[in-house]
């Protein structure tokens, strides 16, 4: 078994594929800033939705990244030896290039070339797409798995809840995918066990989606025009693979995480409800350190729920292993000193960071002591924890549903859901359910309106500069559905109406003067020069699309936009205010 750290494997896996003549793309935001489907960047894939969609990507049709990623869909599994909330993706993808046969070959010489990973093949497990009513069963990728010296006994057919990828929404580019696991040698649990189950003996190392068809309204599959590869290897656990270690937590960007909290929490061998808790904790903390670097605050909606829940969560169990005082801040130290030479910016936010989870921890702890006497009162009365008082709970205690349920859960009591996002709903506040069916997941919205507002927001940026006369005003944030277009940016005061008023018609101005949309592919150096706006404080590949309305304005952005502005409709700025200190936001609509 070679021995490679998550440092190693993140460079041979790079290396390999840009000797197969991948392009290397960056490791881009937490927050998807272009995709208002989803809360966070949950794959590597986020970034490259219109090309996966069609559009000429600039770097070609080969490309490959290490991509920081974060999904809440598992997390009541976390504290188990494998699941994580907040992870880096090692990812690989073909935009209409190669397809099932080379895609399994390379995937296969990654893994197993002495010269690069040199797992063991007699070792590698594979799982394929055992077909439905929608499409058949993926006999390629079985062939190609044989003729590499996969037999067939280490090739398992399973069906679509294991073996499809997508679509994310109700229609999309989807299709089979042929999943990869290594044979850890331990002892499964239970008597039957295969990859894909959670056994124990098996660990997923790598997963090839081959996007070959589109999902369309009426349920029906059809072949995609363009079909893509998009490989995904999760970095914690092929590197506990690597490492020959039985979990996630043990490896070595994770271990000095868990070490600091058993060394606050004073445990030398814990228990493993204690083990349960202490890799809570590790994720979690991790997790919110990363989200909050991105200045995002703990609050109530969207982004800022989720980093609440992940900070409580923590809290709590860091009381069920005995800390009884504050202990976040030296948590998040460690994670910062981790990984603080590759993602510089934890270090930059550090002091955003630290500030924010000690006002979160003061907050919580003062009422959690509190808030917990209240449920055992309420569990030991009724047995059961109504809408009302699981609002209570919320309201006056800061306990989010989740830790209420989990503290039911505990206690073996239910709780009524329906009946807290009722209550959460007649306070006008944003229920956990509602920003599930906001946030859903999947590809982005790349709808008619979408596209017509998102090339609206090229319009609007420009003309707030030019209106308010400040060249250095620039995005800080943006979130575009089909119905209205939000837009974040630097600035001190409150817009005056008249402001307000000339950036509208300015916007209008352009838009009746059937301004030409074009689209061109240089260096991110070049675009600079020609006056290009860059979205954002993100790194740039080594070549960007730039969009130029006109002569009005030109910006790097990844699109899709209209072809030209009399496509737009009549644009309205429907709100203007303050969403951070020297920071405001304009909604606005086209009529």
């Amino acid at each position: 078994m070679v021995k490679i750290d998550a440092k190693k494997l993140k460079s041979l896996f790079v290396k390999f594929f840009e000797q197969k003549a991948h392009k290397s793309i960056p490791n881009v935001s937490l927050i998807p800033h272009e995709d208002p489907t989803v809360l966070f960047t949950t794959a590597g894939m986020h970034p490259l939705v219109p090309f996966l969609l069609g559009q000429p990507h600039p770097l070609g049709k080969r490309l490959v990244n290490v991509q920081k990623c974060l999904r809440t869909d598992d997390i009541e599994y976390v504290g188990d030896t494998a699941h994580l909330t907040f992870f880096e993706m090692l990812g690989y993808w073909s935009l209409g290039d190669y397809f099932k046969k080379e895609a399994i070959e390379m995937s296969f010489e990654f893994l197993t070339n002495k010269k690069w990973l040199g797992l063991d093949k007699k070792k590698i497990f594979v799982t394929v797409f055992a077909g439905d009513k929608d499409a058949p069963a993926d006999e390629e990728s079985a062939k190609t798995w044989q003729s590499l010296g996969i037999p067939k006994n280490r090739i398992f057919y399973l069906p679509k809840k294991d073996n499809w990828w997508g679509p994310a929404g109700e229609t999309g580019p989807c299709g089979p995918d042929t999943e990869m696991f290594y044979d850890t040698g331990k002892k499964p649990h239970g008597k039957d066990c295969k990859p894909g189950d959670s056994c124990g003996k098996f660990i997923e190392i790598g997963n090839d989606v081959f996007m070959e068809y589109n999902k369309i309204a009426d349920g029906k599959f059809e072949k995609l025009k363009q079909k893509n590869v998009d490989f995904g290897m999760g970095l914690e656990r092929t590197t506990a693979a690597l490492e020959n270690k039985d979990n996630v937590y043990d490896i070595e960007i994770l271990k000095p995480i868990f070490d600091k909290i058993k060394n606050i929490a004073d445990i030398d061998e814990p228990t493993e409800d204690e083990k349960r808790s202490i890799r809570i904790i590790t994720d979690h903390m991790r997790a919110a350190t990363f989200v909050l670097a991105e200045n995002i605050e703990p609050s109530n909606k969207y982004h800022g729920y989720v980093l609440r829940r992940l900070i409580r969560r923590s809290i709590r169990h860091g009381r069920l292993i005995g800390i009884q005082k504050n202990f976040l801040e030296q948590v998040a130290e460690v994670v910062v000193k981790i990984y603080k030479d590759e993602y510089t910016h934890l270090q930059e936010k550090k002091n955003f960071v630290m500030g924010e989870l000690r006002e979160e921890e003061l907050k919580f702890s003062k009422t959690l002591s509190e808030g917990l006497k209240k449920f055992n009162q309420i569990a030991v009365q009724k047995k059961f924890i109504d809408g009302k008082d699981a609002f209570l709970l919320f309201q006056s205690f800061g306990f989010p549903i989740e830790t209420t349920k989990e503290l039911a859960k505990e206690n073996g009591v239910t709780v009524d859901e329906k009946g807290f996002e009722e209550e959460f709903r007649k306070h006008q506040e944003l229920s956990r359910v509602g920003a599930e069916k906001k946030f859903k997941g999947g590809l982005a919205d790349t709808s008619e309106k979408t596209i017509r507002l998102h090339t609206a927001t090229h319009l609007l940026n420009e003309a707030i500069r030019r209106v308010l006369k400040r060249k250095d005003i620039v995005q800080k944030g943006s979130n575009i559905t089909s119905e209205r277009l939000r837009f974040d940016f630097n600035f001190e005061r409150k817009l005056t109406e008249k402001e307000i008023k000339e950036i509208e018609n300015l916007v209008n101005e352009q838009i009746r003067k059937g301004l030409k949309v074009e689209r061109l592919d240089t260096t991110f150096g070049e675009a600079k020069k020609m006056g290009a706006q860059a979205e954002f404080e993100q790194k740039y590949g080594e070549k960007v699309s730039v969009y130029k309305i006109g002569n009005f304005s030109i910006e790097v952005c990844g699109g899709p936009h209209v072809k030209n502005t009399n496509e737009l409709s009549k644009f309205k700025i429907v709100k203007e205010e303050s969403v951070a200190a020297g920071i405001r936001r304009i909604k606005a609509i086209l009529e």
